[in-house]
């Protein structure tokens, strides 16, 4: 990809790489277990986003 990317896409870009990570721990902990894995989680090869 090229270096030079629109304000915009660069920022779109940040954004989901910040919310692509896991559960915390104290969260997973206070469900009991019940939540382990964000439903939204991604991967930047397997699942491709709309930027």
């Amino acid at each position: 990809m090229t270096r030079n990317k629109p304000l915009g896409k660069k920022l779109r870009m940040s954004k989901a790489a910040k919310r692509t990570n896991g559960v915390p721990t104290w969260v997973v902990m206070k469900t009991s277990g019940k939540v382990r894995q964000h439903p939204k989680k991604r991967h930047w090869q397997r699942n491709k986003m709309k930027v």
